[in-house]
């Protein structure tokens, strides 16, 4: 198998393995905060087993320079899960997820401010058009207070996802897989001292089914897609990855409605095509005239 080939491959199942989060995260009988550090601690081992057996070091000359980034962008990263678990626990995963999916339209807005850049008419478009889907949403939410507080919870996970992403941009001596390690281990200790002092530790109220979906979770979910996203990432051009990556949400959405069994109205279907369309094309390169 050629290695662009594998690759696909690859990318396509850690995008679909992601999209099957939220099932498990609903069975884990701990708070979101106490979810995200054993996620992260989970991570953190799996992720620095497979750098050692492929011989992948770390390149600790330079990450004192951006050891500020790090942990800030590590910490947004933790948060970042905290609040999307938050918003499985409030309003179906569809929702959830398309309200999380609204990170890339952050980023497409925040990086003329950040790095001058001029928005086209296109990127114009897209953020109105998304933005769009994401009313019609919101609009019709049907569960009251505890869908908008979902969607607010998806919302407030897309800011910081965004965060992690723009903060990234920055961090240029370690690259990869290695800098996510790193970014786990900020995360998890950053996010102990907040367990400690709010929800604090109850592993030991966990039945078999909780253990279970811990372990996949933090095990599969986290450090095996994330070993197999990065060497996907190297092989593949950024087009395609762009693409392959909405394998994701589309995924968390037949799960939801196939699997969980939850509705979803022609409103908010119309409203996550516009999202996911309209954010999908913005990062597409634009084809250039023969």
């Amino acid at each position: 198998m050629k290695k662009e080939t594998l690759s696909r491959v690859l990318m396509t199942a850690a995008m679909f393995i992601f999209g099957t989060l939220a099932p498990f995260v609903r069975n884990i009988n701990v708070s979101s905060g106490e979810l995200a550090l054993y996620r992260a601690v989970m991570a953190v081992a799996l992720v620095g087993v497979f750098l050692l057996v492929t011989k992948q070091k770390l390149s600790v000359g330079s990450i004192p320079k951006e050891r500020l980034l790090l942990v800030v962008s590590g910490a947004a990263m933790g948060f970042n899960w905290i609040l999307l678990f938050e918003a499985y626990r409030y309003t179906t995963v569809s929702v959830a997820t398309l309200s999380y999916y609204f990170a890339p339209v952050i980023v497409m807005v925040v990086c003329p401010l950040l790095f001058r850049e001029r928005l086209t008419a296109k990127q114009i478009l897209c953020f109105v058009m998304a933005t769009a889907g994401l009313i019609l949403i919101t609009g019709t939410a049907g569960g009251g207070k505890q869908d908008l507080f979902g969607i607010a919870f998806g919302l407030g996970a897309a800011v910081l996802y965004a965060a992690v992403m723009l903060l990234n941009k920055f961090i240029k001596g370690v690259t990869g897989l290695q800098r996510t390690f790193v970014q786990f281990l900020a995360a998890a200790a950053v996010l102990a001292p907040y367990v400690a002092l709010t929800s604090g530790f109850h592993l030991g109220d966990l039945d078999g089914l909780g253990w279970g979906a811990l372990l996949v979770v933090g095990l599969v979910h986290t450090g095996v897609t994330y070993c197999m996203y990065f060497s996907a990432l190297k092989e593949l051009p950024g087009q395609k990855v762009a693409i392959l990556s909405y394998v994701d949400p589309l995924v968390a959405v037949l799960v939801s409605v196939i699997w969980l069994h939850e509705k979803m109205t022609l409103p908010q279907i119309v409203g996550g095509l516009l999202i996911l369309g309209f954010t999908l094309w913005s990062e597409l390169p634009a084809r250039k005239k023969k």
